[in-house]
C-alpha cells in the first residue's frame, strides 16, 4: 500500500500547494505515494490532475500512511479543519518548495505550507500549521505562533512576534523591532493589504494603509 498526502482544500491555495507538495511527497515516500485533494464539497472528481474526495472517503482509502497539509488560508478555519483531522489520527505533513531558503536554527513546527521564492532568517522559532505565501519572508530573531498565516509577498523583519491566529496580507511590511522589545502582533490580528506596520498591534484588531492604522 502506498503512503497518502491529502491536501484539505481545493480553492486557489490548494491549487498552489499541490505542484511541490506532490514533488516533495513521491520524493519522500516513493513513486507509489498519492497527492489527493480532500474537500468536504467536491464540486468535481478531478482537480489539475489529482482526485477529490471526501475526509470520510481519504480515510477509507488503502495506505501504509495518511498524512494531511491544510490548505485554507483563513487561520481560524485551517484550526478547525486541522483539529477533525487530527481526531481521526493524520499526521500533518510539512510541504516545503525547492526554492523556499530557510537559514540557521530555525524551528519549524508540523503542517507548514512554504510557497515558492519564500524565506526564513536565522533563529526563528514558528508553531503549527504555518502558511508563508509566495515572494514572502520572515527574518531573523522573530517569533510565530500556530495556524499563521503570510499571504504572497508579505514581508516581516527582524525581532518581531507573531502571535497565534494573525494573517499579513499581500505585500504588507512589518517593520523590524529591537532585540528585547520585538514588534508584537497580536493574536488573531489581520493586516491588510500593503500595510506597513510600524508600531505593536493589539490582539483581534484589524490595521490597515501606510502608516498602518486600526479600522477595527
Amino acid at each position: 500500500m502506498a503512503a497518502l498526502l491529502g491536501i484539505f482544500g481545493s480553492g486557489g491555495c490548494g491549487r498552489g500547494i499541490v505542484p511541490f507538495a506532490q514533488m516533495h511527497f513521491v520524493r519522500s515516500h516513493g513513486n507509489g505515494a498519492r497527492v489527493l485533494f480532500i474537500d468536504d464539497r467536491p464540486q468535481s472528481k478531478e482537480i489539475n490532475g489529482h482526485e477529490v474526495v471526501t475526509l470520510s472517503q481519504f480515510l477509507c482509502l488503502p495506505a501504509s500512511e495518511r498524512f494531511v497539509t491544510i490548505a485554507v488560508a483563513a487561520p481560524h478555519t485551517r484550526a478547525q479543519l486541522w483539529s477533525r483531522c487530527e481526531a481521526e489520527g493524520l499526521q500533518a505533513w510539512t510541504t516545503i518548495a525547492d526554492s523556499s531558503i530557510q537559514m540557521d536554527s530555525i524551528v519549524l513546527g508540523p503542517g507548514a505550507a512554504l510557497s515558492p521564492f519564500t524565506a526564513i532568517g536565522s533563529n526563528v522559532r514558528i508553531g503549527r500549521h504555518f502558511h508563508l505565501n509566495l515572494f514572502s519572508y520572515v527574518e531573523h530573531d522573530s517569533v510565530v505562533g500556530d495556524f499563521v498565516t503570510f499571504a504572497p509577498g508579505a514581508k516581516c523583519n527582524g525581532n518581531v512576534v507573531i502571535e497565534d491566529f494573525a494573517y499579513i496580507g499581500s505585500g504588507a511590511v512589518i517593520r523590524q523591532g529591537i532585540s528585547g522589545a520585538p514588534l508584537i502582533i497580536g493574536t488573531g490580528a489581520t493586516i491588510g493589504m500593503g500595510a506597513v506596520v510600524l508600531k505593536s498591534i493589539e490582539p483581534g484588531s484589524v490595521y490597515v494603509g501606510n502608516p498602518a492604522r486600526r479600522i477595527r
